[in-house]
């Protein structure tokens, strides 16, 4: 479509702004950090858009002071002439109607976009204090101001230009963000528009952080690569297997595909999929399609280079993805996501379309280099070996009907109800609070599973390995939920799963090697919300027949302050602060006052935000590379205080 047909007749007006304002975390998520981003990504979108349909190079995205926000595409520019539906201008009607757009409607101005199910400029527009849009076009400048949704003014001429484009500066609404201090994240945006600059290849996305009038922070991103760039920079820090990433890119119709791929020396996949530059976090047809012609085209050319010698050798979809490192990206007019986060691509045209392109495509990359693609089906037989002694460590060291409570560890001190929505299991460090843990509990509801010494860490090991581990035997046993492929939350014997460490070093340590445990090999008990870290307290402090327990640093220090500030006024009275390195000092009826009573203590509950993220950490601090370990430790050594060593 040539710009001068984009006008007014392409916006179709859908519903007005009140739900918004009414309900804002049905259309942003959440009220929260993630939401307030969300405004950010919503206005970027729209220029991102326009990228993809070629007719914006640059994005500038500015962090202001007063917690404002300034975004600028050199697009087209919105529209501001007359829309006959609603008798405004089609400017005003984008910022003020929600789901009004050329993106609804068979005559839209976008071929693809990935605000097709998003919430649009008009909610970021209802979720500000105040918002200003200047559209450059046509030669002239156009402007609208706004207070939360509603225009202060009609769409006013306010000069010549020789720019185009549009230009978006909002405010977030304190009242609508109430709950958290209105404070962008640096390190997010950076993130995020690094990521969109990855998925749309030849757009600069420039980043200005203005905040601090005394230093402006600028980041640019391009990359004429699109996502091979991208599989380049996920591949920097590991240990590669290829030692070349392999890119294809085709279009078919009104569909473009794009794949990127490469392989590491890790036993883990690293897959991320986007339809129209939506992270689909869940997957979809197209990754279904990548990963069924993935598995058919590693097969086929091990078979007819005599890499695989028999059928008993055939490569299964686990062991062709064993650490692989790839991107998918696929652009459609018409995407169906499952659910308004837009998680999971639901096109079922899109599979059989991704797996043809890699099955035409990679065939031939693989004929083109075949140390590289040697060099891939090594690595795939080894994880074909590994898959089948774990299998059959597994079936010897977990028999059917072991995990249901047939087989479960004498150290396990069960709970008497069988009902796992009200059962609890604490993992606890050492014998020694195990002991106190199990003389503490409330013996109806809760268990205790006392584990000894440092687990192994799982993230460097096999299943396998890790199912001749006694300590994670027991712990898997006890779960109830299987193990491996045959993971089935269902099944698990208590709805909240409490890991109960010193509050030291050492401790944390052994945490973190538990929620590696659970990270790599029980990943829907996190996501089901089952998982939990208890918070004992650091301090007691006694004062008298007064007994206060303290859970930070901070804490402490408040509580002393109030204390001397009652002594002030009141005779002096000793106070005795005892300093907890470990459970096992804690008395049974300490222990349940302060980290088991439900009515008393504090529990975390591990979430993950960022899966990809999340999965980086992990690799940083547990995998077998230690310069990226190092330099993590390095560069955030300075922000530990109060280390026990």
């Amino acid at each position: 479509m040539e710009k001068n047909q984009y006008t007014a007749k392409n916006i179709t007006v859908l519903e007005g702004l009140d739900p918004v304002q009414k309900r804002p975390a049905m259309y942003i998520g959440g009220t929260g950090k993630d939401g307030l981003h969300h405004l950010i990504w919503e206005v970027v979108d729209n220029g991102i858009d326009e990228a993809m349909a070629g007719f914006a190079t640059k994005i500038e995205v500015k962090l202001l002071p007063e917690n404002k926000v300034s975004v600028f595409d050199n697009g087209r520019g919105i529209p501001v002439d007359t829309h006959q539906q609603t008798n405004k201008s089609a400017l005003e009607t984008i910022m003020t109607t929600l789901h009004a757009g050329a993106k609804f409607g068979k005559g839209g101005s976008y071929k693809v976009s990935g605000g097709l199910h998003g919430v649009g400029v008009s909610v970021v527009n209802a979720l500000s204090e105040e918002m200003t849009t200047e559209v450059y076009r046509n030669g002239n400048v156009y402007t609208q101001k706004y207070k939360r949704g509603v225009p202060q003014a009609p769409v006013k001429n306010i000069g010549k230009t020789d720019q185009q484009g549009t230009l978006q500066i909002f405010k977030p609404d304190a009242k609508v963000f109430r709950n958290i201090e209105i404070e962008f994240d640096w390190k997010v945006v950076l993130d995020h528009l690094r990521q969109q600059a990855f998925l749309t290849k030849g757009l600069k996305i420039d980043i200005f952080d203005e905040r601090n009038e005394k230093k402006t922070h600028k980041f640019s991103y391009y990359f004429e690569g699109g996502i091979s760039s991208f599989v380049r920079h996920l591949l920097r820090k590991k240990e590669a297997i290829t030692n070349r990433v392999f890119y294809i890119e085709k279009a078919t119709d009104d569909i473009n595909v794009e794949i990127s791929l490469g392989y590491i020396n890790d036993q883990y996949e690293h897959v991320s999929t986007f339809a129209n530059n939506i992270h689909t976090e869940e997957g979809g047809t197209h990754l279904t399609g990548f990963r069924s012609g993935l598995t058919r085209v590693l097969n086929d050319y091990a078979k007819k280079n005599n890499l695989i010698k028999n059928g008993d050798d055939t490569l299964n979809g686990d062991d062709v993805r064993e650490g692989l490192v790839a991107v998918v990206s696929v652009k459609l007019p018409e995407p169906q996501f499952e659910g308004q986060t837009k998680a999971k691509l639901g096109n079922p045209e899109i599979r059989s379309v991704v797996e043809a392109v890699i099955n035409e495509y990679l065939s031939y990359h693989l004929d083109e280099n075949p140390q590289e693609a040697k060099r891939i089906i090594e690595k795939n037989l080894l994880s074909a070996r590994a898959r089948k002694a774990a299998k059959a460590a597994r079936e010897t060291v977990i028999r059917k009907g072991a995990l249901e409570g047939m087989a479960l560890p004498g150290k396990l001190a069960d709970c008497s109800s069988r009902d796992p929505q009200k059962s609890e299991i604490f993992i606890v460090e050492g014998d020694s609070a195990g002991g106190s843990s199990k003389m503490a509990r409330d013996r109806r509801t809760q268990a205790i599973l006392p584990l000894r010494g440092k687990i192994l860490n799982v993230e460097r090991a096999r299943l396998d390995k890790m199912l001749a581990n006694e300590e994670i035997k027991s712990l898997i046993i006890a779960l109830g939920a299987g193990v491996g492929d045959e993971v089935n939350v269902k099944k698990l014997r208590y709805h909240k799963i409490v890991i109960m460490c010193d509050a030291d070093t050492d401790g944390s340590h052994i945490r973190t090697l538990l929620l590696t445990v659970f990270f790599r090999h029980f990943i829907d008990v996190i996501k089901d919300g089952y998982l939990y870290i208890a918070q004992p307290p650091l301090y007691a402090i006694n004062v008298g027949k007064e007994k206060f327990y303290a859970y930070t640093e901070a804490q402490k220090d408040e509580i002393i302050k109030n204390i001397n500030q009652d002594n002030h006024v009141d005779s002096q009275k000793k106070i005795n602060i005892q300093r907890y390195k470990g459970l096992g000092e804690m008395n049974p009826e300490q222990l349940w006052e302060t980290t088991l009573d439900p009515e008393k203590r504090v529990l975390k509950k591990v979430e993950i935000g960022d899966i990809e993220k999340a999965d980086e950490i992990f690799d940083i601090l547990m995998g077998s590379e230690v310069p990226p370990r190092k330099h993590f430790i390095q560069t955030r050594a300075k922000n530990v205080k109060n280390l026990d060593i």
